[in-house]
């Protein structure tokens, strides 16, 4: 349904000498590479046919044309083939802070065998903001990347299917193949934040015309659409720009026999309470109480690119001036969600489902304990056994600060009733732990190391 494209690369040289966004982490210790391609061609461009938006996301889509493009992707993988598990995790790339911006390198991704192929399919990503100091790919390297093009997020569709064939099964391996011969049997959808709501369009509209992936997984996802046809060229001048693009909130279409898995945190739980629907054996919505869209891990770990790449603080660009962020890591269970991913997809083995966050009223509102803290939900031991008031939004104006949530530690007094001893907070830390793991959002590799940090930070 999307026509085929041309992979250029591996991409080497330019201003400096690296992919714009690439990891903080040394692949080589896992025995991985990561390597950029280009990819160019014609994307297919998609339109509705729904008279109206449907809300419970049976749509309905044809193809309306096609539009040419040049972007890159960067692919990590296990030299070892033998190391591999089979999944290639095709990631949507995020263009939030304007500048074109990855992770997947939790732990999981490299110990599980996994593949990564992530995607630069938006404009955004090739020019940045519409601003005096755009931050692109082409701005920041025009000696490596001024070759780029994207004329619509029309085409960011088209894009990511045609990344998909060239790195999926049944790829051309007589060509220039950026998986290394590796054996692919699945593809696996990945999209976080802004690119979830691309990726959730995608799943409603496009996957059922190509059949591209196996599976799909949306992190920290509101429940938001993106347009399939913006039929507007200007770029956006900052994120609240992109934000008023998107469609109101509709649920994950219900018809298909792919998998799907939503992991969200305390701060989309109250948007996406209207796309909630029951777990089945092709869906699973994970929610963690007392967490945020950005923990300060993850902030660290943005900020850490952007010091590297642009040379600027992170904050003082993005104004963060509020309370402390959230300090409760999502990363445990993000490092959960693809280990049961791969056993969803490779032994048809559903992930465990979850109690999800209390939410009452209307507005969907959290139900919160005497301590501030969300009721039900995936509790990790932070959240358990809680040291801090750890909350999903501030209701700060400023949209990023808002997405970090925040985190007030409790008074002396406070601990010291909950927490008599030192040895009964590790012994509630060491049982909320346990559960997890039992539960299935904790994998016994981030026990220790939950319990190692408990043991490091318990109130005295």
């Amino acid at each position: 349904m999307a026509a085929s494209a041309r992979l250029i690369g591996p991409v080497h040289g330019g201003a400096h000498g690296w992919p714009l966004g690439t990891t903080l982490v040394d692949v080589s210790t896992y025995g991985y590479v990561e390597e950029e391609y280009f990819l160019e061609g014609d994307a297919t461009t998609y339109r509705l046919t729904d008279s109206e938006l449907r809300t419970d996301g049976r749509w309905t889509a044809e193809p309306s044309g096609s539009l040419p493009f040049r972007t890159r992707m960067v692919v990590r993988r296990p030299v070892d083939p033998a190391k591999f598990n089979g999944t290639v995790i095709v990631s949507w790339n995020n263009v939030s802070a304007g500048t074109d911006g990855f992770q997947l390198d939790t732990p999981e991704i490299f110990e599980g065998g996994f593949a990564v192929a992530a995607v630069s399919t938006q404009v955004v990503s090739v020019y940045g903001f519409d601003t005096a100091s755009p931050q692109g790919l082409v701005s920041w390297d025009p000696e490596r990347y001024g070759s780029l093009s994207i004329p619509s997020d029309d085409a960011s569709y088209g894009i990511f299917t045609a990344a998909a064939q060239l790195v999926g099964p049944g790829r051309d391996l007589a060509a220039n193949d950026p998986m290394g011969g590796l054996d692919v049997r699945r593809l696996l959808a990945h999209g976080a934040s802004q690119s979830a709501a691309r990726l959730q369009s995608y799943f409603n509209a496009i996957q059922p015309l190509t059949n591209r992936f196996d599976g799909f997984l949306f992190d920290v996802h509101f429940g938001w659409s993106a347009p399939l046809a913006t039929e507007q060229a200007a770029r956006e001048t900052a994120l609240p720009d992109v934000v008023h693009r998107f469609q109101s909130v509709t649920r994950l279409r219900d018809d298909l026999r792919v998998p799907v898995l939503v992991v969200n945190s305390e701060t989309e739980a109250p948007a996406f309470a209207e796309a909630r629907q029951p777990d089945t054996d092709t869906f699973r919505l994970w929610e963690a109480a007392g967490t945020s869209h950005a923990s300060t891990h993850t902030i660290r770990v943005v900020a850490g690119k952007f010091q590297r790449d642009w040379g600027v603080n992170l904050a003082a660009v993005a104004g963060l001036n509020g309370p402390s962020p959230n300090t409760v890591d999502l990363r445990p269970l993000r490092d959960a969600s693809f280990f049961h991913m791969q056993r969803w997809l490779a032994e048809r083995i559903p992930p465990p489902a979850q109690p999800r966050i209390e939410i009452t009223g209307e507005p969907p509102t959290i139900v919160r304990d005497a301590h501030g803290i969300a009721r039900g939900g995936i509790r990790l031991p932070a959240v358990a056994v809680p040291t801090a008031k750890v909350t999903g939004t501030i209701g700060s104006a400023n949209l990023l600060e808002n997405l970090g949530g925040s985190s007030e530690p409790f008074s002396a007094d406070t601990l010291k009733a909950l927490y008599p001893t030192r040895e009964l907070y590790l012994e509630k830390v060491e049982k909320a732990v346990s559960a997890g793991v039992a539960a299935g959002f904790i994998l016994p590799r981030d026990a220790t190391a939950m319990i190692r940090e408990a043991e490091s930070t318990a109130p005295q």
